[in-house]
């Protein structure tokens, strides 16, 4: 499954929505999506969110798109 994640890229600042950026990480569950991000990086993740295939098809539009392997 396709989860996207949410975060603040400095985890020692106060969060402003501005600042949000988003990956895309393969995984099994959101947990474990989460889990991955929050060992492989340090960002202040905000959310976790599964993508169905209309949603990963969309996403897929943006030239920016790739899958974040840790």
């Amino acid at each position: 499954m396709t989860f996207k994640v949410y975060f603040q890229p400095d985890n020692a600042k106060r969060p402003v929505r501005e600042n949000t950026r988003s990956i895309y990480v393969e995984a099994d569950s959101e947990a474990e999506a989460l889990l991955m991000v929050e060992h492989n990086t340090d960002y202040n993740i905000e959310y976790v969110e599964q993508l169905d295939t209309k949603a990963l098809e969309y996403e897929k539009q943006n030239p920016n798109f790739k899958i974040t392997t840790f």
